[in-house]
């Protein structure tokens, strides 16, 4: 049997499917399960051993698209309708995600139409259509539940995966990384940051009792500057990783790790997918539907958990500020006095 996902969203997107796809693996173990992502987000699936064949399809770039762009997407539709699929699902709720599964030619193409409406046009195409609303669940369970709909996976989708095995040691495991607590505060979103000189206070009150900070960051100037005046503000005891890590190099990390304390983004999936003990700072975003899956967690926000709005948080631009320095230190010392050990559960 050979089947086809797509999901072509951000990088947090693709590590949330690695449930489903150990789902239909642990059920049909002779599938042919392949996978289709934006391109730069593939890196996050390096520790999905399910995956037989991982593709990607061209990044956009804004409102025109250039004609290599155009050139690559076609190519992928011949290397995909070459693969006679029986199955084919669109994860992605994107008319992109449904062009690429109407033309693999797949025997079943399945969608999901319980919050976006389906039109005409698309239902000649997808004569599969689960219609259950999704809203207020998880997105790791919307993404199984639309597979389920043709696909009989039994229970409840399993945790996130990225395999240790499937980690790369990296400069920062050299220097001693082991048993540190890591932050991530970069976000391309402004709306997701939390304040610099709370993860200053945050830092120094770890630093005090012994904890070593390092700060991850990403490849952008401002991210790269952001966790460089973090550390600076710290002092002694903290460090930051001054360039980007791989996705395997940051699991690695993540393996080791006794805690992160981290915004809304795909390093907060990576935990979960590590079960690395994760504080997870939440503003605008429906906590429900985006928080660490099936993992040791504390999540903080200004609203309710599927967005609610209190009459303090309607008074904030950023309901992210909402989330004080001493929540965070109280969340940590929850985690730890459950006895949430680094990787307790994580697969090998």
């Amino acid at each position: 049997m050979r089947i086809l996902l797509t999901k072509l969203k951000l990088i947090g997107d693709a590590v949330l499917i690695t449930p489903t796809v150990h789902a239909i693996r642990e059920r049909y173990p002779e599938a042919e399960i392949t996978v289709v992502v934006r391109k730069g987000t593939e890196g996050i699936l390096a520790g999905c051993t399910a995956i037989d064949r991982l593709l990607t399809a061209a990044a956009p770039e804004g409102r025109r698209r250039s004609r290599l762009n155009w050139l690559d997407d076609l190519r992928l539709i011949l290397e995909l309708r070459r693969q006679w699929f029986d199955y084919a699902f669109e994860l992605s709720d994107g008319d992109r995600g449904r062009w690429f599964c109407a033309l693999a030619c797949a025997k079943v193409r399945s969608t999901n139409a319980g919050v976006g409406r389906l039109n005409s046009f698309w239902r000649m195409f997808f004569k599969s259509v689960s219609n259950f609303d999704w809203v207020m669940m998880h997105r790791v369970e919307k993404d199984f539940r639309t597979v389920a709909h043709e696909l009989d996976l039994g229970g409840t989708p399993p945790p996130l995966c990225f395999e240790r095995r499937r980690a790369e040691a990296s400069h920062i495991s050299a220097e001693g990384g082991e048993r540190c607590v890591v932050f991530n505060p970069g976000s391309r979103l402004p709306e997701k940051l939390w304040i610099e000189e709370r993860w200053i206070a945050l830092g120094r009150a770890l630093t005090a009792r012994g904890c070593r900070i390092v700060v991850s960051t990403g490849p952008a100037a401002d991210e790269l500057a952001l966790g460089r005046r973090i550390v600076e503000g710290i002092g002694a005891g903290a460090s930051c990783t001054e360039s980007a890590l791989s996705w395997p190099q940051f699991a690695h990390l993540l393996y080791s790790a006794r805690l992160l304390v981290t915004v809304d983004t795909a390093a907060m999936h990576l935990a979960a997918a590590c079960q690395c003990p994760t504080v997870a700072l939440f503003g605008l975003v429906p906590a429900g539907q985006w928080r660490p899956w099936r993992s040791p967690s504390r999540v903080l926000t200004g609203l309710g958990e599927w967005g609610q709005v209190s009459a303090s948080a309607a008074r904030q631009d950023r309901p992210i500020e909402m989330v004080t320095t001493e929540s965070v230190l109280t969340a940590i010392a929850e985690l730890e006095a459950e006895g949430a050990s680094p990787n307790e559960a994580a697969p090998v």
